[in-house]
């Protein structure tokens, strides 16, 4: 058994809203926001780095969940921006919060990540203790403002979770996570360009991937799209998220929304979006859904229920 104890998030400070990066893309600042539902996303400063990001996002966490790093027993760290092939972040972010010997181990799926990190870190916790996840990102300086399409969606900023085995204030109870890499060149990063998305296919694959694996998940647990209370989403783009809650047959108001602060930070979105949910003291009393869609044409859910 594994529970959900904390989230933390940190956003950079430096807000870039639709009219500046319409003067710098081209595209309509309107245009912008009705495509994408976003209206404005952060930047982080220069000599910022992706670990930096993350471990702010990690002291929150632990800040909001009363434990110290020396408790935690496993670390991931979600990441498809990193400045470099290797070492990734998690080790050096186990080194920045004190950690020695504590295992840390990268997960390089941009959007992605921080779901499969929870669905992993639910598996590992009877093992590990507490796991804790990270997702961070600084897509702003891997998109280019010449594919104005791609360059309007993307922000940066960082996420976190902490999964335990003993307590919590949600318990998970199960998660399904599939991947599809037929459809991987649709949504890459080379190691030496910049993002490249082919936004129709990534659209159509997800907004019949999601729905299709959260209805499967629940099924399992004999319920339905409607008993669940909130729907928390990967932020890709509001009009997806729409998609997504029509075909379930759900209000749109079931899902967590605050792509229009933040645009899409990639794999720590989904952890943002859940730290200011949590955040705002919410008491978990039905069952709640994390999903998330994202590179690898990777794509699943976790169910969580009260605790």
């Amino acid at each position: 058994m594994a529970f959900l104890r904390a989230f933390g998030c940190f956003v950079p400070p430096d807000v870039v809203d639709n009219e500046a990066l319409a003067a710098r893309t081209g595209k309509d600042a309107a245009t912008i926001e009705k495509n994408t539902g976003m209206r404005e996303r952060r930047y982080a400063a220069a000599g910022t780095s992706v670990l930096d990001l993350g471990l702010a996002a990690a002291q929150d966490c632990l800040e909001r969940a009363g434990v110290q790093a020396d408790e935690i027993g496993l670390v991931l760290f979600s990441c498809g921006s990193v400045e470099r092939c290797f070492p990734g972040p998690a080790s050096s972010l186990a080194a920045r919060l004190g950690m020695t010997t504590t295992p840390a181990i990268d997960l390089p799926i941009a959007s992605a990540g921080s779901l499969v990190g929870i669905a992993l870190a639910a598996d590992l916790a009877s093992r590990y203790g507490n796991v804790l996840v990270v997702a961070a990102e600084i897509m702003s300086r891997r998109v280019s403002d010449a594919d104005s399409d791609t360059a309007m969606l993307f922000g940066d900023g960082a996420g976190a979770c902490l999964v335990s085995r003993d307590s919590g204030f949600a318990r998970i109870v199960d998660s399904a996570i599939h991947t599809d890499g037929n459809y991987a060149e649709s949504l890459r990063l080379p190691l030496d360009g910049t993002l490249e998305m082919r936004g129709l296919d990534v659209i159509a694959q997800a907004s019949r991937k999601i729905p299709r694996a959260i209805a499967d998940l629940v099924a399992r647990h004999g319920l339905t799209p409607a008993d669940v209370g909130v729907f928390l989403m990967h932020q890709a783009n509001l009009n997806l998220i729409k998609k997504v809650a029509a075909a379930l047959k759900v209000p749109e108001e079931k899902f967590f929304v605050n792509i229009e602060r933040y645009g899409n930070t990639s794999s720590a979105s989904l952890l943002i979006a859940a730290a200011e949910w949590w955040g705002a003291g919410v008491k978990v009393e039905a069952p709640v859904v994390l999903a998330a869609f994202g590179a690898g044409f990777t794509w699943g859910a976790v169910l969580v229920h009260p605790a």
